[in-house]
């Protein structure tokens, strides 16, 4: 990824009023993109796209992303260099309770997006199809799953994402193909990340925005699956992963087309409860979790990415270990509940992400 590749880039992101939208638009206005929105209005309350007034630095529109003529009316007047899909309904509890709306968001509304991509009749653009983790069929195995493994999901929102793919995946090669049509050249790439933590979440029934809520006055977290294992990562290292495969697929769109993984190393692979754990750290509570004695639905209890093929072809890793990531975090929201503001902590997360990423890397000393 390259800072200077985005300055003055036209890039319209769906969903940029959520928690990984409002982070990914500050960050393009730091480099210098000019930002474009649609989405429906912000999905939590509080919600980082208020509290961080995204507003001012994006071209936003407020409208569902399957109303296919509005969309498709925006995608054209806009003419962007990048598109990044995030708008999808993405609580796997939510999902559970109302699946149509689930699939009609994730499935219908990413098919309306990319019909109105279809419809661009000049310049180039990479579209960045968002989806998830838990496309993948998931057998319970202990190593990472690959881009060409099965795709699957046993819940709603797990087989609606993985549908999104096959949508992204049915036009790429009916329309796109990484080969020019009409005088319009298009890559379209799918991104699957991991668990996503950072500052100003507070999407319900989340792990991180449910912990820090109880540390805040003093209690346990209540966890649902204590053992269950996830791939955690940093917003930021995501997002990173994104703009890099952007720009990868925009400069050649036949080499960087289709399906990649950006999850953390192995070694950040940990259980629900070691992770609330770490968290607590600075918080200073007596007990860290209590379990949940409630019944829900089914939710994987083992899930790992295998990001090779992103390292390999994109140079792409995360940089944040998890232990940082959590501190980062924990960070963020104990400054923001102090009074300081949700946008120069973002802007102030940015730039030391940024340092981080580019200072050389050292060899482990024994």
């Amino acid at each position: 990824m390259t800072g200077e590749f985005w300055r003055d880039r036209k890039v319209l992101i769906t969903g940029h009023t959520g928690f990984k939208g409002s982070w990914l638009c500050l960050w393009l206005h730091r480099l210098g993109a000019k930002v474009h929105g649609y989405s429906l209005p912000p999905p939590t309350d509080p919600s980082l796209y208020d509290r961080a007034a995204v507003s001012e630095v994006v071209d936003s529109v407020t409208c569902d992303i399957r109303e296919q003529s509005k969309i498709a009316d925006e995608i054209a007047r806009i003419n962007p260099d990048v598109i990044m899909h995030f708008a999808a309904r993405s609580v796997v509890l939510d999902a559970y309770a109302d699946p149509v709306e689930a699939y009609s968001t994730n499935v219908v509304g990413t098919a309306s997006v990319l019909n109105g991509v279809r419809r661009l009749s000049r310049g180039k653009c990479a579209v960045i199809n968002v989806t998830t983790d838990k496309v993948y069929e998931n057998s319970g195995r202990i190593g990472g799953y690959r881009e060409d493994d099965m795709l699957g999901g046993r819940d709603p929102y797990s087989s609606s994402k993985a549908c999104a793919e096959l949508v992204a995946n049915a036009f790429r090669q009916s329309y796109f193909s990484g080969a020019e049509q009409e005088g319009c050249q298009i890559g379209l790439a799918s991104a699957r990340a991991g668990n996503v933590i950072g500052g100003g979440d507070w999407t319900p029934h989340q792990l991180i925005p449910d912990t820090i809520a109880a540390f805040a006055k003093g209690e346990p977290a209540v966890l649902r699956n204590p053992g269950a294992t996830r791939p955690w990562q940093h917003v930021l290292d995501c997002l990173s992963g994104y703009l890099t495969l952007a720009e990868a697929l925009y400069r050649d769109p036949k080499e960087f087309e289709g399906s990649w993984n950006f999850g953390p190393s192995d070694a950040d692979m940990q259980p629900v409860s070691r992770v609330v754990e770490l968290l607590a750290v600075p918080w200073a509570v007596q007990s860290a979790w209590v379990r949940d004695t409630a019944a829900y639905p089914h939710e994987a209890m083992k899930l790992r990415l295998n990001s090779q093929k992103a390292e390999r072809a994109l140079g792409w890793r995360g940089r944040l270990p998890l232990v940082t990531a959590l501190e980062w975090t924990s960070d963020w929201f104990r400054r923001y509940l102090a009074g300081e503001s949700a946008r120069g902590l973002c802007l102030s997360q940015i730039d030391d992400y940024t340092t981080f990423a580019e200072a050389p890397e050292t060899e482990p000393t024994d």
